[in-house]
């Protein structure tokens, strides 16, 4: 997987999915915490194929370092855009809480 196919990936899960009842986006929240959910699973795999590779190119192991290091700068971007879709959802989160207060 290259790194802006993870991305879109990623991009493509976050989005809401269609009731098939109703035709209607849903907003129960659900498909919103799966889609956070397997955000973090995919990080957590590119982060531990990452770190495989680091290890394996330090020992002597490796025998093409490209590959050490385009996992770790999918690893890397994945981190960014995990946490900048977290940081909107915190930020999203305290408006609502001004509008009620």
């Amino acid at each position: 997987m290259s790194a802006v196919s993870g991305i879109e990936a990623v991009a493509s899960s976050l989005s809401l999915t269609t009731s098939p009842v109703t035709g209607a986006k849903t907003t129960d929240g659900s498909a919103f915490a799966n889609s956070v959910t397997g955000a973090i699973d995919e990080l957590r795999s590119l982060q531990s194929d990452s770190d495989a590779l680091k290890v394996a190119a330090v020992t002597g192991d490796l025998d093409d370092i490209h590959a050490a290091m385009i996992a770790s700068s999918r690893a890397a971007v994945t981190l960014e855009l995990v946490a900048a879709v977290r940081n909107k959802g915190v930020d999203a989160f305290n408006e609502i809480m001004r509008m009620q207060a």
